[in-house]
């Protein structure tokens, strides 16, 4: 198993190219898929996980080397250790206090912003959605005592927004119970 502390992610407008890029990456360093995938609007993504050395020279590697049309990228080093399983759909929460839900047009500003929110209030990240079903877009849901939900609110939209790609930003101070089984 390798350690992730760091996330990498490279987005294609070819799946083709997408797939090529993936092959790179694994070829080019010791990291990890987290994802890999196709994503609304026929693109494609990869996620990938390892040390920060690691995963910077696999994502520029593969970003020089693809074929065709690289649309985004990034590496957030010592990224938040809950966005891993909240991409993945596995963050259990059982008491759903104030919500919090960022929504992005990009996949990648949606990560980076929802990195941010972790890492700026005491949270629960309880999922992030990327792009399947969505149009392209990603959104990512947490929850907490209503000031921090807010703090991490802002701290994550203000990343999203710096990029240009900030949907919306929505804080439910009291939450039905039952919305707990439409966010995951």
């Amino acid at each position: 198993m390798i350690k992730k502390n760091s996330l990498g992610l490279l987005e294609t407008g070819s799946i083709a190219s997408g797939m090529e890029a993936t092959d790179i990456m694994l070829k080019t360093s010791d990291v990890e898929v987290v994802l890999s995938r196709t994503i609304c609007s026929g693109k494609y993504m990869t996620i990938i996980g390892g040390d920060v050395a690691a995963v910077r020279m696999a994502i520029e590697t593969a970003s020089e080397r693809t074929s065709f049309g690289v649309i985004d990228q990034f590496v957030i080093p010592n990224v938040h250790q809950s966005i891993f399983p909240a991409i993945a759909g596995h963050n259990n929460v059982d008491l759903l206090q104030a919500l919090g839900i960022l929504e992005s047009f990009s996949v990648a500003s949606l990560i980076e912003g929802a990195d941010a929110a972790v890492k700026a209030a005491n949270i629960k990240l309880i999922h992030v959605r990327l792009a399947m079903a969505l149009g392209g877009k990603a959104y990512c849901t947490f929850t907490g005592e209503v000031a921090a939900v807010q703090a991490a609110l802002d701290a994550g939209a203000y990343v999203i927004e710096e990029k240009g790609m900030l949907v919306n930003k929505v804080v439910i101070a009291q939450p039905r119970q039952e919305l707990l089984n439409e966010i995951v």
